[in-house]
């Protein structure tokens, strides 16, 4: 994908999905050509990082196509700077994620949400985890945090949770 204009390929992608699954179509594997897949893949990316954003949003209006391009910014730079362009062999097990009870200081789902955010970031989301699903969004909300602001937040942060425990905290003291 052609760096200099590649958000308008991502907005392409992005409509040709809502077509389809305006449509009724609700196999996410079908959606894209190997050469869209190639496109994806070469920022980081794949078909659910795609699917997902739009099943939420035209099934209940959010996340908007504004938060799918900055949280795919996010992934991209990630991927080219730390990743070097090389997706990660390693994938998170879904089943190893905090209850969506836990909290830590008070925060509920900020124990759930850390080791996802990290895993969006390095491309490591199984495709039944969704960063930014229904319950991430809630937390987003209740924390005034942008979920693209989030990620680049954990980047800056990656090997020190407490420090990200902190910006949460100060986000929520402001």
């Amino acid at each position: 994908m052609n760096h200099y204009d590649y958000q308008s390929r991502l907005k392409a992608i992005w409509l040709e999905a809502t077509e389809k699954y305006k449509a009724g179509n609700r196999q996410p594997d079908s959606y894209f050509d190997e050469a869209t897949l190639a496109d994806l893949a070469s920022v980081g990316l794949n078909t659910m990082d795609v699917y997902d954003y739009v099943e939420d949003y035209l099934s209940g209006g959010e996340p908007d196509f504004e938060t799918f391009i900055m949280v795919c910014e996010a992934r991209r730079d990630y991927f080219i700077t730390i990743q070097e362009g090389k997706a990660s062999d390693q994938t998170l097990d879904s089943s190893t994620l905090p209850a969506k009870d836990l909290e830590v200081n008070g925060i509920v789902w900020l124990p759930r949400i850390m080791p996802k955010v990290l895993a969006k970031l390095r491309g490591e989301l199984p495709p039944e985890t969704m960063y930014g699903c229904g319950g991430d969004r809630r937390f987003f909300k209740a924390n005034n945090i942008h979920p693209a602001e989030f990620l680049r937040v954990a980047w800056a942060y990656e090997d020190e949770p407490k420090k990200i425990i902190k910006w949460v905290e100060a986000r929520i003291a402001e």
